[in-house]
């Protein structure tokens, strides 16, 4: 008896920790669920223990999102793509009525660090946005058609080398065209003017794959809706036909700056967010939600801010809109507890989301709220609110197909 006491009691521990305490009888539906950058959310111990107070466990399969929506759905009972031209193929699929929702937005960003941000803001392209009572800021304001001509890659005559900013004869390079390789590098655009370091490496921004992933798809349509003068490729040509040929020769022109990082990187913001993320890349695409919830874990241990960790802000911007989808019954009941649980939704702001009510956008004036009470500066808006409009569905596929030689999609066998 004196043995078993404390048996008893280590189980009523780990029931209360599980959320199962009133329950440890009732059965738990596990729900098989594909889902990319997301799967943060539900990996989280707060949300996992609210959805165990409904009686569910999600499974996570982690994959891309467009290779959520370009392989089998099979066996899965949910996904969670996150954006809109992967939710439009996985829906495009189905032969049934499905239910989904779209619990949150967040804008697409570039991770870097304070000393490159600075780089970029003496180099003309970037700005800091103001910090409310002085201090050093999080976040830049960056004009991605200036920044695309640092990406260009282009090598000089002859393959010669200028110095930063100046063309072979020695005169300015005032419009920055990136026509000398030497402009294009870190050093090039004076990274090393303070002398503490140097980056002889070039200007780039390291990506997942277009082929798999929701985040560089939405850049690549960013770097296509820059380069066809702040306007969407194909949009507007009745002609389909055109509309192809249109976009394609706008993917032409970026290709190369997708193809200068070499070989495809995994996730980033694990690597960007990492002890080592400096020396992995200079810039990451990640999602705005991803910093945020680094920052709001770093006060928490650290009470303060990371201050060398920066966000660049591109205008015009992306925001991306995650679906989740269910593809059965059990996955219908996820989804209706998403759309409105009230806890569920208040643990997204704790994690950066910026969440929807009543239709909105995004309740920016909640997770602002919740940042500015947490020691967390809040990114302001850009002036320019420009916003990027990607093709339509088989225009986006073809450049996405183009640039990132991707394979065709795998379909379910009947």
């Amino acid at each position: 008896m004196a043995l078993a006491l404390p048996l008893a009691l280590a189980g009523l521990i780990s029931l209360l920790l599980s959320g199962n305490a009133l329950r440890p009888f009732e059965t738990i539906a596990t729900i098989e669920a594909r889902m990319a950058s997301k799967s943060d959310y539900f990996r989280d111990p707060e949300v996992r223990r609210l959805l165990l107070e409904h009686g569910i466990r999600v499974d996570i399969h982690r994959l891309g999102s467009r290779g959520i929506a370009t392989q089998s759905l099979a066996d899965m009972d949910a996904v969670f793509p996150s954006g809109q031209l992967a939710a439009k193929l996985i829906l495009d699929r189905q032969d049934r009525s499905v239910r989904s929702v779209r619990p949150f937005v967040t804008p697409l960003v570039l991770g870097t660090f304070r000393d490159y941000a600075e780089t970029l803001v003496r180099a003309g392209v970037a700005t800091p946005q103001p910090v409310q009572g002085g201090g050093r800021t999080l976040y830049y304001d960056l004009d991605m058609g200036e920044f695309m001509k640092l990406l260009d890659g282009r090598e000089g005559p002859d393959g010669e080398r200028g110095t930063a900013g100046q063309n072979r004869d020695g005169t300015a390079d005032q419009d920055r065209d990136g026509t000398l390789e030497r402009v294009d590098t870190w050093n090039g655009i004076g990274f090393d003017e303070g002398g503490a370091h140097s980056n002889s490496g070039r200007v780039l921004v390291r990506t997942s794959n277009v082929c798999e992933s929701n985040a560089a798809g939405t850049y690549l349509s960013t770097l296509a809706f820059v380069e066809n003068r702040n306007s969407t490729p194909g949009a507007g040509e009745p002609d389909k036909k055109k509309a192809a040929q249109k976009a394609l020769a706008v993917a032409a022109h970026i290709k190369p700056l997708i193809d200068v990082q070499g070989m495809w990187a995994d996730e980033q913001a694990d690597s960007y967010l990492s002890a080592l993320g400096e020396s992995i890349a200079p810039i990451s695409l990640i999602y705005e939600h991803q910093y945020l919830a680094h920052q709001i874990d770093y006060q928490r241990d650290h009470h303060r801010q990371d201050t060398n960790r920066v966000l660049l802000y591109p205008t015009p911007y992306a925001l991306t809109e995650p679906q989740l989808i269910s593809l059965s019954g059990e996955g219908d009941k996820l989804v209706s507890l998403i759309a409105t649980d009230p806890e569920l939704r208040r643990r997204a702001i704790e994690l950066g989301f910026r969440v929807r009510f009543n239709g909105e956008d995004g309740t920016s004036e909640q997770l602002n709220a919740y940042l500015a009470g947490h020691g967390i500066q809040v990114p302001t808006p850009n002036r320019d609110q420009t916003k990027v409009y990607e093709p339509e569905l088989d225009v986006l596929e073809k450049i996405i197909t183009y640039v990132g030689d991707c394979p065709p999609p795998v379909r379910d066998t009947p």
